[in-house]
């Protein structure tokens, strides 16, 4: 018994050394390279071509994978009027989330934010609407006087608020934008950004904030303003007229924008058959040239898409951990799998691989890459889901290792007295 202790405590102490803390591993690579499903869809690329257009900038991309159809110019800076406020939205759904404001905090008017011009609900100075009412403003009626109201609750400034908009679309790596105000009335030449840009955003509010189609897509409604003169009703009307017109898809949104420098402006949201469109316009010639375009350009990319998504993967197996605290880890996919498909392929073919690692050297941080499912078609590797950890797991020490040590002698001992 006393050599049999002895073995057991010696090979503890050696597994606890076998493998140094900051041990590394290999990645499993594809031609080089570990894709994501994010960098699934950018090893496509882009498809050139598309449908004849009058606007000089335009774009038109796919929502899941960000992947781009087809575009014109669009990386070329312009002003984005009143399409600015998408950035503006999503800061204020960020804090709605973050739970620094609620849908039904009340907001005071302040003078600065009644003074705007332009598309405006008439806010008076001291009056308060809810957080939900100056949304409704923002998106349906295209208000700067809602816009600016929220900017100061959220941030104490709208020059403050501004700041936060250029981190956030620097965030998303909006590398053609700067932003000067927060609802797009300026006509400063440094408010600019690009339609790639413009698309960037959309995808962000839209995917992480789905609600926002709850209120983009309300033709009309009304609010009520109750000020010092009494109580008083005010209509709002949508501005994107892209949703009362003919056409074969869903229009699920989203911003339009107008001014003397940026001429027409689009960002329009559309669904249909499970795939979701962004087709951006800037710098239309009229009022109806840029619905136009939209319509065109949505048109051409559901004649050509169709979307493969995969939410549920194949089941997976725990994973060995070596000098760890525990023996095994469970694991899990990081996110979902989405393709762009633009060929007529045949999705019922896909076939998925399950590529993992043997095990992975203790310590296991929660999230640490552990293989991956791999896409296949016809031969084609279309992408590769991330599989990763759902836990951490420390590195086992000497106590950790002879105690474990200790309980298998134990272990060991009662089988050898039953026998």
């Amino acid at each position: 018994m006393k050599r049999i202790l002895a073995f057991f405590i010696t090979a503890a102490l050696t597994a606890a050394a076998a493998v140094p803390a900051d041990a590394s591993r290999p990645d499993l690579e594809t031609g080089g390279e570990l894709l994501t499903a994010e960098t699934a869809a950018e090893a496509q690329g882009q498809i050139s071509g598309g449908p004849e257009i009058t606007a000089p900038s335009a774009i038109l991309m796919e929502a899941s994978t960000g992947q781009v159809i087809c575009e014109k110019g669009a990386d070329e800076q312009r002003s984005p009027a009143s399409i600015t406020k998408i950035m503006t939205l999503i800061l204020i759904f960020d804090a709605i989330r973050s739970g620094k404001i609620s849908m039904e905090d009340q907001v005071v008017t302040s003078a600065h934010a009644k003074s705007m011009g332009g598309s405006q609900v008439f806010l008076e100075e001291g009056e308060k609407q809810t957080v939900e009412t100056l949304i409704k403003c923002i998106v349906i009626a295209s208000g700067n006087d809602a816009s600016v109201a929220m900017a100061e609750y959220i941030a104490g400034s709208e020059e403050t608020f501004v700041e936060m908009m250029n981190e956030r679309a620097a965030g998303l790596g909006m590398t053609g934008t700067h932003f000067t105000d927060c609802c797009g009335l300026t006509e400063d030449p440094a408010h600019r950004t690009t339609a790639r840009d413009i698309a960037i955003m959309s995808r962000e509010l839209i995917n992480t904030y789905p609600e926002i189609h709850k209120y983009s897509t309300i033709w009309m409604d009304t609010i009520t303003h109750e000020t010092k003169q009494g109580s008083k009703e005010f209509g709002l009307s949508n501005t994107n007229r892209l949703l009362k017109m003919a056409v074969n898809f869903q229009v699920t949104g989203l911003k339009t924008g107008s001014t003397s420098a940026a001429k027409y402006c689009l960002s329009a949201t559309a669904e249909k058959d499970g795939v979701r469109l962004i087709a951006v316009v800037m710098a239309a010639p009229d009022y109806k040239a840029r619905f136009t375009d939209a319509a065109a350009l949505l048109n051409y990319g559901y004649a050509v898409c169709r979307l493969y998504e995969d939410k549920e993967g194949l089941p997976l197996p725990q994973m060995e951990v070596l000098n760890g605290t525990e023996s095994r880890v469970s694991l899990e996919y990081s996110g979902g799998f989405s393709y762009l498909g633009m060929s007529g392929e045949d999705f019922s073919r896909v076939e998925k691989e399950l590529v993992l690692e043997e095990a992975l050297p203790a310590p296991v941080k929660q999230g640490t890459q552990a293989g991956v499912l791999r896409y296949i078609l016809g031969g084609k590797v279309l992408g590769e889901l991330p599989v990763v950890t759902a836990q951490e797991v420390a590195r086992a020490g000497f106590l950790h290792c002879l105690k474990t040590a200790w309980e298998l002698f134990l272990k060991t001992g009662r089988a050898e007295a039953e026998i």
